[in-house]
């Protein structure tokens, strides 16, 4: 199955579209962001770009368990 060019440059633009509405809130978006970001490097792959490091991985801060420490006075 080959796909045009027309298309390719359709689906590109579509991913490129959702990383950009793209919100991280927990590892299954981190997850999700990853993934499209890898789909957007192989579809420009396949339309003769270079691939794109413009949009890395967002990193999400760590969670602790347990209240805060309270601050010292």
């Amino acid at each position: 199955m080959t796909i045009t060019q027309r298309s390719l440059e359709t689906l590109i633009d579509l991913v490129e579209i959702k990383l950009s509405c793209f919100e991280v809130y927990d590892r299954d978006d981190a997850r999700e962001l990853a993934n499209l970001e890898s789909c957007l490097n192989e579809l420009n792959l396949l339309a003769g770009r270079q691939k794109q490091n413009g949009n890395p991985v967002v990193k999400f801060p760590a969670r602790t368990r347990g209240r805060p420490r309270a601050a010292a006075v």
